[in-house]
């Protein structure tokens, strides 16, 4: 087994373990906290892998308002956690991410999407392996589907990866909410082996590769 793999386990196990789509009603963001003023965003859905990794990555991106993390693409209804661990769901780990379109883009996003994961490894994402970790950018517009479409295209023809991308391109349908504790699971497990050994390193990945999309604040 590889080392932290991030396995589908009870929550007692894993404790310290363009054209833009207008935001729904905000009430699907965290129970706890301070409630970011959501109005005037927009809303995007991606799956790259482990959305605690995700969540971790878009929250730093400069326009970003909100990041939930939970499941998308499937055929379940109200899937759980431990549901969408089986495979057998159809769905993989979203985040739902809002947006000022005025400061950030949904092409910068999707730049974001790309940047911060591994586009060639079907139904895989670093340790992480299963559907429920594939790469999918989800559309709302047939705007968004065309740009994403061409930005893979050139991907491709850049010579940047080795082998040829896999990210499925998808309309977006439904969007569900993953429990509470999956929620902002970065911050409040700084010392969780896996955020530690992936979701960190992971993230530092990416700052080098995008530096000028992020916040002036971060860790």
């Amino acid at each position: 087994m590889e080392p932290f793999m991030r396995l589908c386990l009870p929550l007692f196990m894993l404790a310290a373990c363009s054209n833009s789509a207008p935001a729904p009603m905000p009430t699907q963001l965290p129970s706890t906290g301070q409630q970011p003023d959501l109005s005037g965003t927009s809303v995007a859905h991606f799956a790259e892998g482990c959305f605690w990794c995700s969540e971790e990555i878009f929250q730093h991106v400069r326009g970003v308002k909100a990041v939930i993390n939970g499941y998308a693409g499937g055929h379940v209804d109200n899937p759980s956690y431990e549901q969408v661990c089986t495979g057998t769901t159809g769905h993989a780990e979203t985040v739902e991410v809002y947006y000022d379109p005025t400061v950030v883009s949904f092409e910068t996003l999707v730049k974001v999407f790309f940047a911060s994961q591994d586009p060639t490894t079907p139904s895989r994402q670093g340790p992480d392996a299963g559907p429920q970790y594939r790469s999918i950018a989800f559309y709302d517009t047939p705007e968004q589907k065309a740009f994403i479409d061409g930005y893979i295209k050139q991907l491709d023809a850049s010579g940047q990866y080795d082998a040829p991308i896999v990210t499925e391109v998808s309309p977006f349908i439904k969007f569900w909410r993953a429990e509470d504790h999956h929620q902002d699971f970065v911050d409040r497990n700084p010392d969780h082996g896996y955020v530690r050994s992936v979701s960190k390193p992971r993230f530092e990945r990416f700052r080098e590769r995008m530096p000028d999309v992020l916040k002036d604040t971060l860790p």
